[in-house]
């Protein structure tokens, strides 16, 4: 079966900078992946070559048998991949649910009544009772949710998580986590970058980790996890350290 998205050789530059080395890996339709790495390890930076933010310098980005490595965002956006970002930019003198509605006109879910189809969304978020409130007044939590709920209107097939639980506290952290395995479980596949590794544990099914641009170890999430290689990348736990 034909993977819903495909990187192949993938690579980005900035002058003698490189920050994606031949990022190759599939990821089937239904799948949630999660990404971990270090600070400046290049995470970011893919999101936004699969997002269409950026162009690779080389390689290829397929979604759905399709070649979109030259579309712009806007095209991926309505072909079904919808983006979160690591620090919400909601309108803020709109309200949540006029925010919504921005959203699914960008996006290709084609919706047949659109209010109906954002209300429903925000039910799925927790926010439906914050639906009149200006999204200026909402607290960082809500904020999130409404950050996911944006990118939910646009119909996402795939749906790109940027350190989304960032922030919260414990008791938020599993409570967004609840919410996003419910979008996991509707059939919405799912990358989702997070430094909080337990709230990610709780979702994806694969994980990949990136050092200096490179995918330096793929697999199920908590033989991934403990790997000695990945610990003292990630952690700073050293070979050594655990042999004392």
């Amino acid at each position: 079966m034909e993977p819903l998205l495909r990187l192949t050789g993938v690579n980005k530059s900035f002058g003698a900078l490189t920050v994606s080395d031949n990022v190759t890996f599939d990821l089937p339709k239904g799948q949630a992946l999660g990404i971990i790495g270090p600070n400046g390890a290049g995470k970011s930076t893919l999101f936004n070559l699969i997002g269409g933010a950026l162009a690779p310098s080389s390689g290829m980005v397929m979604f759905k048998g399709q070649d979109v490595t030259a579309q712009p965002a806007s095209a991926r956006c309505r072909a079904g991949i919808a983006r979160s970002f690591q620090i919400p930019h909601p309108f803020v003198g709109m309200t949540v649910f006029e925010n919504l509605l921005v959203a699914s006109s960008f996006g290709g879910a084609g919706h047949h009544d659109a209010r109906e189809a954002c209300h429903d969304i925000l039910e799925r978020t927790g926010l439906l009772p914050k639906a009149n409130r200006p999204a200026g007044s909402l607290t960082l939590l809500e904020r999130k949710r409404l950050e996911l709920s944006r990118a939910l209107a646009t119909g996402p097939e795939l749906l790109l998580l940027d350190e989304i639980a960032g922030g919260l506290t414990e008791a938020e952290c599993h409570a967004l986590v609840e919410t996003i395995q419910a979008i996991h479980a509707s059939g919405v596949s799912i990358i989702w970058i997070e430094h909080i590794v337990h709230a990610l544990l709780a979702v994806v099914d694969r994980l990949i980790v990136i050092d200096f641009g490179k995918i330096v170890a793929e697999g199920a999430p908590r033989a991934v996890m403990a790997d000695p290689m990945v610990q003292e990348i990630y952690m700073g736990i050293s070979v050594d350290d655990q042999a004392a």
